[in-house]
Protein backbone atom coordinates (compact mmCIF):
# COMPACT_ATOMS: atom_id res chain seq x y z
CA UNK A 1 0.00 0.00 0.00
CA UNK A 2 2.88 2.36 0.81
CA UNK A 3 4.41 1.61 -2.59
CA UNK A 4 1.09 2.40 -4.25
CA UNK A 5 0.82 5.72 -2.40
CA UNK A 6 4.35 6.67 -3.47
CA UNK A 7 3.55 5.80 -7.08
CA UNK A 8 0.32 7.82 -6.93
CA UNK A 9 2.24 10.82 -5.54
CA UNK A 10 4.86 10.41 -8.29
CA UNK A 11 2.09 10.11 -10.90
CA UNK A 12 0.43 13.27 -9.58
CA UNK A 13 3.75 15.15 -9.72
CA UNK A 14 4.29 14.21 -13.35
CA UNK A 15 0.70 15.13 -14.25
CA UNK A 16 1.02 18.51 -12.52
CA UNK A 17 4.41 19.13 -14.19
CA UNK A 18 2.98 18.28 -17.60
CA UNK A 19 -0.02 20.57 -17.12
CA UNK A 20 2.23 23.42 -15.88
CA UNK A 21 4.66 23.03 -18.81
CA UNK A 22 1.84 23.06 -21.36
CA UNK A 23 0.41 26.21 -19.78
CA UNK A 24 3.85 27.82 -20.34
CA UNK A 25 3.78 26.77 -24.01
CA UNK A 26 6.58 24.29 -23.44
CA UNK A 27 4.82 21.71 -25.54
CA UNK A 28 7.56 19.09 -25.92
CA UNK A 29 8.52 19.12 -22.24
CA UNK A 30 4.86 18.89 -21.18
CA UNK A 31 4.19 15.92 -23.46
CA UNK A 32 7.28 14.13 -22.09
CA UNK A 33 5.98 14.67 -18.54
CA UNK A 34 2.57 13.22 -19.51
CA UNK A 35 4.24 10.26 -21.27
CA UNK A 36 6.27 9.60 -18.10
CA UNK A 37 3.06 9.65 -16.06
CA UNK A 38 1.53 7.19 -18.52
CA UNK A 39 4.48 4.82 -18.21
CA UNK A 40 4.23 4.91 -14.41
CA UNK A 41 0.48 4.23 -14.35
CA UNK A 42 0.40 1.77 -17.24
CA UNK A 43 3.56 -0.27 -16.67
CA UNK A 44 5.13 0.38 -13.29
CA UNK A 45 2.02 -0.03 -11.13
CA UNK A 46 0.61 -3.23 -12.71
CA UNK A 47 4.03 -4.81 -13.23
CA UNK A 48 5.83 -3.96 -9.99
CA UNK A 49 2.94 -3.89 -7.50
CA UNK A 50 -0.07 -5.95 -8.60
CA UNK A 51 -1.98 -6.76 -11.81
CA UNK A 52 -5.13 -5.80 -9.94
CA UNK A 53 -4.19 -2.15 -10.37
CA UNK A 54 -4.28 -2.26 -14.16
CA UNK A 55 -7.44 -0.11 -13.90
CA UNK A 56 -5.20 2.59 -12.49
CA UNK A 57 -3.26 2.78 -15.76
CA UNK A 58 -6.46 2.96 -17.83
CA UNK A 59 -7.84 5.71 -15.62
CA UNK A 60 -4.58 7.68 -15.79
CA UNK A 61 -4.49 7.31 -19.59
CA UNK A 62 -8.04 8.71 -19.84
CA UNK A 63 -7.13 11.65 -17.57
CA UNK A 64 -3.95 12.21 -19.59
CA UNK A 65 -5.88 12.22 -22.87
CA UNK A 66 -8.50 14.63 -21.54
CA UNK A 67 -5.87 17.08 -20.19
CA UNK A 68 -3.85 17.08 -23.42
CA UNK A 69 -7.00 17.54 -25.53
CA UNK A 70 -8.17 20.46 -23.42
CA UNK A 71 -4.79 22.13 -23.57
CA UNK A 72 -4.45 21.59 -27.33
CA UNK A 73 -7.91 23.03 -27.92
CA UNK A 74 -7.33 25.92 -25.54
CA UNK A 75 -4.05 26.95 -27.15
CA UNK A 76 -5.23 26.31 -30.75
CA UNK A 77 -2.34 23.92 -31.32
CA UNK A 78 -4.53 21.68 -33.44
CA UNK A 79 -7.41 22.61 -35.69
CA UNK A 80 -10.02 20.32 -34.09
CA UNK A 81 -12.84 21.67 -36.17
CA UNK A 82 -10.95 20.99 -39.37
CA UNK A 83 -10.10 17.46 -38.25
CA UNK A 84 -13.67 16.79 -37.23
CA UNK A 85 -15.09 18.06 -40.52
CA UNK A 86 -12.54 16.08 -42.50
CA UNK A 87 -13.38 12.95 -40.48
CA UNK A 88 -17.08 13.53 -41.11
CA UNK A 89 -16.39 13.79 -44.85
CA UNK A 90 -14.53 10.46 -44.77
CA UNK A 91 -17.30 8.80 -42.76
CA UNK A 92 -19.93 10.04 -45.19
CA UNK A 93 -17.86 8.89 -48.16
CA UNK A 94 -17.24 5.42 -46.72
CA UNK A 95 -20.85 5.06 -45.62
CA UNK A 96 -22.07 5.99 -49.06
CA UNK A 97 -19.67 3.51 -50.64
CA UNK A 98 -20.84 0.77 -48.27
CA UNK A 99 -24.49 1.43 -49.06
CA UNK A 100 -23.80 1.53 -52.79
CA UNK A 101 -21.78 -1.70 -52.57
CA UNK A 102 -24.50 -3.51 -50.60
CA UNK A 103 -27.31 -2.39 -52.89
CA UNK A 104 -25.47 -3.10 -56.14
CA UNK A 105 -24.15 -6.46 -54.93
CA UNK A 106 -27.60 -7.56 -53.68
CA UNK A 107 -29.41 -6.53 -56.86
CA UNK A 108 -26.86 -8.08 -59.24
CA UNK A 109 -26.52 -11.37 -57.41
CA UNK A 110 -30.31 -11.81 -56.97
CA UNK A 111 -31.10 -10.98 -60.57
CA UNK A 112 -28.29 -12.64 -62.48
CA UNK A 113 -26.89 -15.47 -60.40
CA UNK A 114 -28.07 -18.29 -58.23
CA UNK A 115 -27.23 -18.26 -54.54
CA UNK A 116 -25.01 -21.32 -54.82
CA UNK A 117 -22.74 -19.88 -57.51
CA UNK A 118 -20.15 -18.47 -55.13
CA UNK A 119 -17.42 -18.03 -57.77
CA UNK A 120 -19.61 -15.74 -59.85
CA UNK A 121 -20.66 -13.82 -56.76
CA UNK A 122 -17.00 -13.30 -55.79
CA UNK A 123 -16.19 -12.05 -59.28
CA UNK A 124 -19.08 -9.60 -59.23
CA UNK A 125 -18.06 -8.40 -55.74
CA UNK A 126 -14.51 -7.73 -56.91
CA UNK A 127 -15.76 -5.78 -59.92
CA UNK A 128 -18.11 -3.72 -57.77
CA UNK A 129 -15.31 -3.07 -55.25
CA UNK A 130 -13.00 -1.96 -58.07
CA UNK A 131 -15.68 0.39 -59.40
CA UNK A 132 -16.24 1.85 -55.96
CA UNK A 133 -12.48 2.35 -55.61
CA UNK A 134 -12.53 4.40 -58.81
CA UNK A 135 -15.39 6.64 -57.64
CA UNK A 136 -14.08 7.03 -54.08
CA UNK A 137 -11.97 10.13 -54.76
CA UNK A 138 -14.69 12.08 -56.65
CA UNK A 139 -17.17 11.16 -53.93
CA UNK A 140 -14.76 12.32 -51.23
CA UNK A 141 -14.34 15.66 -53.01
CA UNK A 142 -18.12 15.97 -53.25
CA UNK A 143 -18.59 15.48 -49.51
CA UNK A 144 -15.65 17.83 -48.84
CA UNK A 145 -17.50 20.56 -50.73
CA UNK A 146 -20.75 19.78 -48.90
CA UNK A 147 -19.15 19.86 -45.44
CA UNK A 148 -17.17 23.01 -46.23
CA UNK A 149 -20.32 24.74 -47.45
CA UNK A 150 -22.18 23.83 -44.27
CA UNK A 151 -19.44 24.19 -41.65
CA UNK A 152 -16.90 26.48 -43.38
CA UNK A 153 -19.05 29.23 -44.87
CA UNK A 154 -16.45 31.74 -43.58
CA UNK A 155 -13.41 29.78 -44.79
CA UNK A 156 -11.02 31.01 -47.51
CA UNK A 157 -8.68 29.47 -50.05
CA UNK A 158 -5.03 30.02 -49.17
CA UNK A 159 -3.95 30.02 -52.81
CA UNK A 160 -6.67 32.49 -53.79
CA UNK A 161 -5.82 34.72 -50.82
CA UNK A 162 -2.11 34.82 -51.68
CA UNK A 163 -2.89 35.41 -55.37
CA UNK A 164 -5.21 38.34 -54.55
CA UNK A 165 -2.69 39.79 -52.12
CA UNK A 166 0.12 39.53 -54.70
CA UNK A 167 -1.99 41.39 -57.26
CA UNK A 168 -2.72 44.16 -54.78
CA UNK A 169 0.98 44.43 -53.88
CA UNK A 170 1.76 45.03 -57.56
CA UNK A 171 -0.99 47.57 -58.28
CA UNK A 172 0.44 50.66 -56.57
CA UNK A 173 3.73 52.16 -55.41
CA UNK A 174 2.21 54.66 -52.97
CA UNK A 175 3.01 53.28 -49.50
CA UNK A 176 -0.14 54.44 -47.72
CA UNK A 177 -2.41 53.17 -50.48
CA UNK A 178 -0.44 49.89 -50.54
CA UNK A 179 -0.88 49.38 -46.78
CA UNK A 180 -4.60 50.12 -46.94
CA UNK A 181 -5.11 47.57 -49.74
CA UNK A 182 -3.12 44.94 -47.85
CA UNK A 183 -5.09 45.57 -44.66
CA UNK A 184 -8.47 45.38 -46.39
CA UNK A 185 -7.55 42.13 -48.16
CA UNK A 186 -6.36 40.46 -44.94
CA UNK A 187 -9.41 41.71 -43.00
CA UNK A 188 -11.80 40.46 -45.69
CA UNK A 189 -10.16 37.02 -45.95
CA UNK A 190 -9.71 36.41 -42.21
CA UNK A 191 -13.03 38.08 -41.26
CA UNK A 192 -11.17 40.44 -38.93
CA UNK A 193 -12.65 43.41 -37.12
CA UNK A 194 -9.61 45.56 -37.94
CA UNK A 195 -6.20 45.23 -39.60
CA UNK A 196 -3.50 47.91 -39.74
CA UNK A 197 0.23 48.24 -40.31
CA UNK A 198 2.70 50.48 -38.53
CA UNK A 199 5.84 51.05 -40.65
CA UNK A 200 8.83 53.11 -39.54
CA UNK A 201 10.52 54.75 -42.54
CA UNK A 202 14.32 55.12 -42.96
CA UNK A 203 14.09 58.92 -42.65
CA UNK A 204 12.88 58.61 -39.05
CA UNK A 205 9.18 59.04 -39.78
CA UNK A 206 6.40 56.45 -39.75
CA UNK A 207 3.21 55.49 -41.55
CA UNK A 208 0.13 54.10 -39.80
CA UNK A 209 -2.65 52.92 -42.11
CA UNK A 210 -5.18 50.14 -42.37
CA UNK A 211 -8.88 49.36 -42.52
CA UNK A 212 -11.45 52.02 -41.81
CA UNK A 213 -11.76 52.89 -38.11
CA UNK A 214 -8.66 50.99 -36.99
CA UNK A 215 -6.97 51.74 -33.67
CA UNK A 216 -4.27 54.43 -33.57
CA UNK A 217 -1.17 52.77 -32.16
CA UNK A 218 1.40 54.94 -30.41
CA UNK A 219 4.91 54.90 -31.75
CA UNK A 220 6.54 53.62 -28.56
CA UNK A 221 4.11 50.68 -28.49
CA UNK A 222 4.87 49.86 -32.14
CA UNK A 223 8.61 50.05 -31.43
CA UNK A 224 8.16 47.65 -28.51
CA UNK A 225 6.31 45.12 -30.67
CA UNK A 226 8.81 45.49 -33.51
CA UNK A 227 11.63 44.63 -31.12
CA UNK A 228 10.01 41.21 -30.54
CA UNK A 229 10.63 40.09 -34.12
CA UNK A 230 12.48 36.88 -34.92
CA UNK A 231 14.20 35.71 -38.08
CA UNK A 232 11.25 33.52 -39.06
CA UNK A 233 8.59 36.23 -38.53
CA UNK A 234 6.68 34.39 -35.80
CA UNK A 235 3.10 35.55 -35.25
CA UNK A 236 2.25 36.56 -31.68
CA UNK A 237 -1.23 35.34 -30.61
CA UNK A 238 -2.82 36.95 -27.57
CA UNK A 239 -4.66 33.72 -26.76
CA UNK A 240 -1.32 31.95 -26.25
CA UNK A 241 -0.02 34.55 -23.79
CA UNK A 242 -0.67 34.89 -20.06
CA UNK A 243 -2.95 37.74 -19.08
CA UNK A 244 -0.11 39.25 -17.05
CA UNK A 245 2.22 39.33 -20.05
CA UNK A 246 3.03 42.98 -21.09
CA UNK A 247 2.52 42.09 -24.75
CA UNK A 248 -0.91 40.58 -23.99
CA UNK A 249 -1.91 43.72 -22.07
CA UNK A 250 -0.72 45.91 -24.93
CA UNK A 251 -2.62 43.87 -27.50
CA UNK A 252 -5.77 43.93 -25.38
CA UNK A 253 -5.60 47.74 -25.12
CA UNK A 254 -5.71 47.96 -28.93
CA UNK A 255 -8.26 45.12 -29.34
CA UNK A 256 -5.75 42.91 -31.16
CA UNK A 257 -5.62 39.12 -31.39
CA UNK A 258 -2.61 38.64 -33.71
CA UNK A 259 0.54 40.70 -34.18
CA UNK A 260 3.25 40.02 -36.76
CA UNK A 261 6.48 41.96 -36.05
CA UNK A 262 8.24 43.04 -39.27
CA UNK A 263 11.92 43.85 -39.53
CA UNK A 264 14.28 43.81 -42.51
CA UNK A 265 17.30 46.00 -43.21
CA UNK A 266 16.17 49.57 -42.40
CA UNK A 267 12.45 48.71 -42.23
CA UNK A 268 10.72 47.94 -38.95
CA UNK A 269 7.09 47.79 -37.95
CA UNK A 270 4.26 45.38 -37.29
CA UNK A 271 1.11 43.94 -38.83
CA UNK A 272 -1.77 44.08 -36.34
CA UNK A 273 -4.93 41.97 -36.66
CA UNK A 274 -7.99 42.57 -34.48
CA UNK A 275 -10.73 40.25 -33.19
CA UNK A 276 -12.19 37.71 -35.59
CA UNK A 277 -15.86 38.33 -36.30
CA UNK A 278 -16.91 34.69 -36.79
CA UNK A 279 -14.70 32.40 -34.70
CA UNK A 280 -11.18 32.15 -33.30
CA UNK A 281 -8.01 32.32 -35.34
CA UNK A 282 -6.34 28.97 -36.07
CA UNK A 283 -2.74 27.90 -36.45
CA UNK A 284 -3.42 27.88 -40.19
CA UNK A 285 -4.20 31.60 -40.11
CA UNK A 286 -0.99 32.30 -38.21
CA UNK A 287 1.10 30.25 -40.61
CA UNK A 288 -0.36 32.16 -43.59
CA UNK A 289 0.48 35.52 -42.00
CA UNK A 290 4.02 34.34 -41.30
CA UNK A 291 4.34 33.11 -44.90
CA UNK A 292 3.37 36.46 -46.43
CA UNK A 293 5.74 38.50 -44.20
CA UNK A 294 8.66 38.43 -46.65
CA UNK A 295 6.42 39.42 -49.56
CA UNK A 296 5.01 42.33 -47.54
CA UNK A 297 8.48 43.55 -46.60
CA UNK A 298 9.67 43.41 -50.23
CA UNK A 299 6.64 45.38 -51.42
CA UNK A 300 7.10 47.96 -48.66
CA UNK A 301 10.83 48.25 -49.42
CA UNK A 302 10.09 48.76 -53.13
CA UNK A 303 7.49 51.40 -52.33
CA UNK A 304 9.88 53.24 -50.00
CA UNK A 305 12.63 53.10 -52.64
CA UNK A 306 10.31 54.50 -55.30
CA UNK A 307 9.19 57.27 -52.93
CA UNK A 308 12.83 58.07 -52.17
CA UNK A 309 13.61 58.24 -55.89
CA UNK A 310 10.57 60.47 -56.44
CA UNK A 311 11.79 62.73 -53.62
CA UNK A 312 15.25 62.93 -55.16
CA UNK A 313 13.73 63.67 -58.57
CA UNK A 314 11.53 66.39 -57.09
CA UNK A 315 14.55 67.94 -55.38
CA UNK A 316 16.57 67.77 -58.59
CA UNK A 317 13.70 69.25 -60.60
CA UNK A 318 13.44 72.11 -58.11
CA UNK A 319 17.18 72.72 -58.24
CA UNK A 320 17.15 72.59 -62.03
CA UNK A 321 14.19 74.98 -62.10
CA UNK A 322 15.99 77.39 -59.77
CA UNK A 323 19.21 77.11 -61.79
CA UNK A 324 17.24 77.67 -65.02
CA UNK A 325 15.66 80.80 -63.57
CA UNK A 326 19.07 82.08 -62.54
CA UNK A 327 20.48 81.32 -65.98
CA UNK A 328 17.58 83.07 -67.68
CA UNK A 329 18.09 86.07 -65.44
CA UNK A 330 21.82 86.04 -66.18
CA UNK A 331 21.15 85.65 -69.91
CA UNK A 332 18.75 88.58 -69.86
CA UNK A 333 21.33 90.64 -68.00
CA UNK A 334 24.08 89.60 -70.43
CA UNK A 335 21.81 90.41 -73.38
CA UNK A 336 21.12 93.82 -71.92
CA UNK A 337 24.85 94.41 -71.35
CA UNK A 338 25.61 93.19 -74.88
CA UNK A 339 23.02 95.52 -76.33
CA UNK A 340 24.43 98.38 -74.24
CA UNK A 341 27.93 97.51 -75.47
CA UNK A 342 26.77 97.48 -79.10
CA UNK A 343 25.00 100.77 -78.61
CA UNK A 344 28.11 102.25 -77.04
CA UNK A 345 30.32 100.90 -79.85
CA UNK A 346 28.01 102.35 -82.47
CA UNK A 347 27.80 105.71 -80.75
CA UNK A 348 31.55 105.85 -80.01
CA UNK A 349 32.41 104.90 -83.59
CA UNK A 350 30.20 107.65 -84.98
CA UNK A 351 31.56 110.19 -82.53
CA UNK A 352 35.19 109.26 -83.22
CA UNK A 353 34.89 109.34 -87.01
CA UNK A 354 34.00 113.05 -87.11
CA UNK A 355 37.13 114.41 -85.33
CA UNK A 356 39.38 111.91 -87.14
CA UNK A 357 38.01 113.05 -90.49
CA UNK A 358 38.84 116.64 -89.50
CA UNK A 359 42.34 115.60 -88.39
CA UNK A 360 42.95 113.85 -91.71
CA UNK A 361 41.69 116.88 -93.61
CA UNK A 362 43.91 119.36 -91.78
CA UNK A 363 46.96 117.09 -92.06
CA UNK A 364 46.32 116.75 -95.81
CA UNK A 365 46.02 120.54 -96.16
CA UNK A 366 49.30 121.09 -94.26
CA UNK A 367 51.07 118.48 -96.42
CA UNK A 368 49.86 120.25 -99.57
CA UNK A 369 51.31 123.61 -98.31
CA UNK A 370 48.06 125.40 -97.56
CA UNK A 371 49.47 126.53 -94.22
CA UNK A 372 52.89 127.39 -95.55
CA UNK A 373 55.92 125.59 -96.89
CA UNK A 374 56.66 122.22 -95.29
CA UNK A 375 60.15 120.81 -94.94
CA UNK A 376 61.01 117.29 -95.98
CA UNK A 377 61.27 116.10 -92.37
CA UNK A 378 57.96 117.77 -91.46
CA UNK A 379 56.32 116.15 -94.47
CA UNK A 380 57.59 112.75 -93.36
CA UNK A 381 56.11 113.23 -89.90
CA UNK A 382 52.83 114.45 -91.35
CA UNK A 383 52.62 111.41 -93.64
CA UNK A 384 53.04 109.10 -90.62
CA UNK A 385 50.31 111.03 -88.79
CA UNK A 386 48.07 110.92 -91.84
CA UNK A 387 48.57 107.12 -92.26
CA UNK A 388 47.93 106.55 -88.58
CA UNK A 389 44.73 108.59 -88.64
CA UNK A 390 43.61 106.77 -91.76
CA UNK A 391 44.29 103.45 -90.06
CA UNK A 392 42.28 104.69 -87.10
CA UNK A 393 39.40 105.58 -89.41
CA UNK A 394 39.45 102.08 -90.89
CA UNK A 395 39.57 100.54 -87.40
CA UNK A 396 36.59 102.60 -86.29
CA UNK A 397 34.82 101.56 -89.48
CA UNK A 398 35.43 97.92 -88.59
CA UNK A 399 34.00 98.33 -85.10
CA UNK A 400 31.03 100.20 -86.50
CA UNK A 401 30.30 97.37 -88.90
CA UNK A 402 30.57 94.80 -86.08
CA UNK A 403 28.08 96.86 -84.11
CA UNK A 404 25.77 96.95 -87.12
CA UNK A 405 26.00 93.18 -87.46
CA UNK A 406 25.03 92.73 -83.81
CA UNK A 407 22.08 95.11 -84.06
CA UNK A 408 20.89 93.85 -87.44
CA UNK A 409 21.70 97.12 -89.20
CA UNK A 410 24.44 95.70 -91.42
CA UNK A 411 23.22 96.46 -94.97
CA UNK A 412 24.92 95.82 -98.31
CA UNK A 413 24.38 98.73 -100.69
CA UNK A 414 25.39 97.57 -104.19
CA UNK A 415 26.21 99.73 -107.17
CA UNK A 416 28.27 99.21 -110.38
CA UNK A 417 31.98 99.29 -109.55
CA UNK A 418 35.26 98.55 -111.38
CA UNK A 419 36.96 96.37 -108.78
CA UNK A 420 40.34 96.58 -110.53
CA UNK A 421 40.40 100.36 -109.96
CA UNK A 422 39.48 99.96 -106.29
CA UNK A 423 42.28 97.43 -105.77
CA UNK A 424 44.78 99.76 -107.49
CA UNK A 425 43.71 102.70 -105.31
CA UNK A 426 43.99 100.72 -102.07
CA UNK A 427 47.39 99.32 -103.06
CA UNK A 428 48.58 102.83 -103.88
CA UNK A 429 47.50 104.08 -100.43
CA UNK A 430 49.44 101.25 -98.77
CA UNK A 431 52.71 101.75 -100.68
CA UNK A 432 54.16 104.32 -98.23
CA UNK A 433 53.63 101.91 -95.38
CA UNK A 434 55.19 99.05 -97.36
CA UNK A 435 58.16 101.14 -98.46
CA UNK A 436 58.80 102.12 -94.84
CA UNK A 437 59.29 98.40 -94.18
CA UNK A 438 61.31 97.88 -97.38
CA UNK A 439 58.55 95.74 -98.85
CA UNK A 440 57.33 95.57 -102.41
CA UNK A 441 53.64 95.38 -103.39
CA UNK A 442 53.30 93.59 -106.72
CA UNK A 443 50.01 94.17 -108.56
CA UNK A 444 49.27 94.06 -112.28
CA UNK A 445 46.00 95.82 -112.98
CA UNK A 446 43.96 93.74 -115.47
CA UNK A 447 42.60 95.37 -118.60
CA UNK A 448 38.92 95.46 -119.56
CA UNK A 449 37.83 94.15 -116.16
CA UNK A 450 34.06 93.50 -115.86
CA UNK A 451 31.88 95.85 -113.86
CA UNK A 452 30.46 94.30 -110.68
CA UNK A 453 27.52 95.27 -108.52
CA UNK A 454 29.09 95.46 -105.05
CA UNK A 455 29.15 97.65 -101.96
CA UNK A 456 32.22 99.75 -102.77
CA UNK A 457 33.01 100.92 -99.22
CA UNK A 458 32.76 97.47 -97.70
CA UNK A 459 34.79 95.81 -100.50
CA UNK A 460 37.47 98.49 -100.00
CA UNK A 461 37.62 97.45 -96.33
CA UNK A 462 38.06 93.78 -97.29
CA UNK A 463 40.82 94.52 -99.83
CA UNK A 464 42.52 96.89 -97.42
CA UNK A 465 42.33 94.40 -94.58
CA UNK A 466 43.89 91.51 -96.53
CA UNK A 467 46.63 93.76 -97.96
CA UNK A 468 47.37 95.58 -94.69
CA UNK A 469 47.63 92.26 -92.79
CA UNK A 470 50.09 90.97 -95.39
CA UNK A 471 52.31 94.01 -94.76
CA UNK A 472 52.19 93.75 -90.98
CA UNK A 473 52.71 89.97 -90.75
CA UNK A 474 55.45 89.67 -93.42
CA UNK A 475 59.20 90.00 -92.96
CA UNK A 476 61.08 93.12 -94.02
CA UNK A 477 62.62 93.19 -97.52
CA UNK A 478 59.98 90.79 -98.85
CA UNK A 479 57.42 90.99 -101.66
CA UNK A 480 53.62 90.78 -101.45
CA UNK A 481 51.75 89.62 -104.54
CA UNK A 482 48.23 90.96 -105.18
CA UNK A 483 46.26 89.35 -107.99
CA UNK A 484 42.82 90.08 -109.49
CA UNK A 485 41.49 87.98 -112.35
CA UNK A 486 38.42 86.46 -113.97
CA UNK A 487 37.97 82.71 -113.53
CA UNK A 488 34.96 81.49 -115.53
CA UNK A 489 31.89 83.27 -114.18
CA UNK A 490 33.72 84.43 -111.05
CA UNK A 491 36.17 87.16 -110.05
CA UNK A 492 39.14 85.99 -107.94
CA UNK A 493 41.14 88.30 -105.70
CA UNK A 494 44.17 87.05 -103.70
CA UNK A 495 46.95 88.53 -101.54
CA UNK A 496 49.94 86.24 -101.08
CA UNK A 497 52.78 86.89 -98.63
CA UNK A 498 55.81 85.06 -97.24
CA UNK A 499 55.12 86.00 -93.62
CA UNK A 500 54.57 84.19 -90.33
CA UNK A 501 51.60 82.10 -91.47
CA UNK A 502 48.88 80.58 -89.23
CA UNK A 503 49.33 77.50 -86.95
CA UNK A 504 47.31 74.48 -88.12
CA UNK A 505 45.56 74.12 -84.74
CA UNK A 506 44.15 77.67 -84.98
CA UNK A 507 43.05 77.84 -88.61
CA UNK A 508 39.41 76.86 -87.98
CA UNK A 509 38.99 79.77 -85.52
CA UNK A 510 40.75 82.42 -87.60
CA UNK A 511 37.61 84.10 -88.99
CA UNK A 512 35.85 84.20 -85.59
CA UNK A 513 35.09 87.53 -83.99
CA UNK A 514 37.98 88.96 -81.92
CA UNK A 515 40.12 85.85 -82.51
CA UNK A 516 43.81 86.24 -83.27
CA UNK A 517 46.41 83.54 -83.79
CA UNK A 518 49.02 83.10 -81.10
CA UNK A 519 51.97 84.14 -83.29
CA UNK A 520 49.96 87.12 -84.61
CA UNK A 521 49.41 88.45 -81.07
CA UNK A 522 53.15 88.26 -80.41
CA UNK A 523 54.06 89.92 -83.73
CA UNK A 524 51.44 92.69 -83.52
CA UNK A 525 49.97 93.18 -80.00
CA UNK A 526 47.71 96.10 -81.05
CA UNK A 527 45.44 94.08 -83.40
CA UNK A 528 41.69 93.74 -82.77
CA UNK A 529 40.71 90.48 -84.47
CA UNK A 530 37.66 91.94 -86.24
CA UNK A 531 39.09 92.49 -89.75
CA UNK A 532 38.89 88.89 -90.97
CA UNK A 533 35.55 88.38 -89.24
CA UNK A 534 34.08 91.33 -91.12
CA UNK A 535 35.76 90.31 -94.39
CA UNK A 536 33.99 86.94 -94.36
CA UNK A 537 30.64 88.58 -93.50
CA UNK A 538 31.00 91.03 -96.42
CA UNK A 539 32.05 88.35 -98.93
CA UNK A 540 29.26 86.02 -97.83
CA UNK A 541 26.75 88.87 -98.09
CA UNK A 542 27.84 89.31 -101.76
CA UNK A 543 27.28 85.59 -102.43
CA UNK A 544 31.02 84.89 -102.60
CA UNK A 545 33.53 82.61 -100.86
CA UNK A 546 36.63 83.30 -98.78
CA UNK A 547 40.01 82.00 -100.02
CA UNK A 548 42.47 81.04 -97.31
CA UNK A 549 45.68 79.01 -97.42
CA UNK A 550 48.49 79.17 -94.90
CA UNK A 551 51.56 77.37 -93.60
CA UNK A 552 53.14 78.44 -90.37
CA UNK A 553 56.47 80.18 -90.95
CA UNK A 554 56.10 80.19 -94.75
CA UNK A 555 53.29 82.64 -95.47
CA UNK A 556 49.59 82.89 -96.22
CA UNK A 557 47.17 83.56 -99.06
CA UNK A 558 43.95 85.46 -98.36
CA UNK A 559 41.29 86.44 -100.88
CA UNK A 560 37.78 85.88 -102.13
CA UNK A 561 35.69 84.69 -105.06
CA UNK A 562 32.72 86.75 -106.23
CA UNK A 563 30.17 85.84 -108.90
CA UNK A 564 30.27 88.27 -111.84
CA UNK A 565 26.49 88.30 -112.23
CA UNK A 566 25.36 89.23 -108.68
Amino acid sequence: MIQLMLVIVLEACFLWAGFWLLSKNRILAGILAFVSAGIISGLLVPGAIDDYYVWFGLTSAMILTIIISIDVAKNSMFDIKSAAIRTLAYILSLSSLFVIYYLVATIVTNLLFSHNNLADQSTISMLIAFGLLVIFEPMKRFFDRITKTVFYHDDYSVDDFIARLSRKLATTTDLRSLIERISNEIAQSLKSEQVFLFIETPDGGYILAGTSGHEKMHRQDADFISSLTTNNHQVIARSLLRNSDPVAKLMKSYRLQLVLPLKQNKISGCLCVGERLTSKYTMRDMRILSAIADELLIAIQNSLSIQEIKGINATLEQRISNATKELRHSNRRLTELDEAKDEFMSMASHQLRTPLTSIKGYISMIMEGDAGQVTAQQKKFLEEAFNSSERMVRLIGDFLNVSRLQTGKFVIEKRPVDLSVIVAQEIESLKPNAEARHMKLVYDKPDNFPILNVDEDKMRQVIMNFSDNAIYYSHDDSAIFIDLKVDGDEVVFTVKDNGIGVPNSEKEHLFSKFFRATNARKHRPDGTGVGLFLARKVVNAHGGQIIFKSQEGKGSTFGFRLPIDN
